[in-house]
């Protein structure tokens, strides 16, 4: 008897040539680009967390929605989140995530979290450049710019 398994495939399609993709030069511009992309009929709705894929040279390959949650919170799987950072060969990345009730203070989950993902990322010589609270009206906080990434 034949033992079977399944076939795994992975990929990345990335269109885009490199010298056209946005690059990130502080944390406006991470978060100018990050609102520019988000749903604005859901950012006061619910909080969703999304990933800024980049490149060696700061340039934005992607955003990859990785959760989308409730009105106070959204459950982010770091598995998943770094099969995205590995399939796409991504050596740097920013979090995203909104606050749907236009508080700018990071919550202690949202600290942990970030805690986790950089140290994980610290395994795969992946950066975390910032972790990135956005609220409806735009404004932002940056755990980078507040010394605590």
């Amino acid at each position: 008897m034949e033992t079977k398994v399944n076939e795994i495939a992975i990929s990345y399609s990335g269109s885009l040539k490199a010298n056209l993709l946005p690059k990130i030069t502080c944390s406006q511009s991470a978060a100018d680009l990050a609102y520019s992309q988000w749903n604005k009929d859901t950012i006061e709705l619910h909080e969703t967390f999304k990933i800024m894929l980049l490149n060696n040279a700061n340039k934005v390959k992607g955003i990859y929605e990785t959760s989308n949650g409730g009105i106070t919170g959204t459950l982010v799987d770091v598995r998943i989140l770094f099969a995205v950072l590995l399939k796409s060969l991504t050596t740097a990345v920013i979090l995203v995530h909104n606050h749907p009730s236009g508080t700018l203070t990071p919550s202690e989950p949202d600290k942990r979290l970030t805690q986790k993902i950089k140290k994980a990322g610290e395994l795969f010589d992946i950066k975390v450049l910032d972790h990135l609270i956005l609220i409806p009206d735009g404004n932002y906080f940056s755990f980078a710019d507040e010394g605590i990434l």
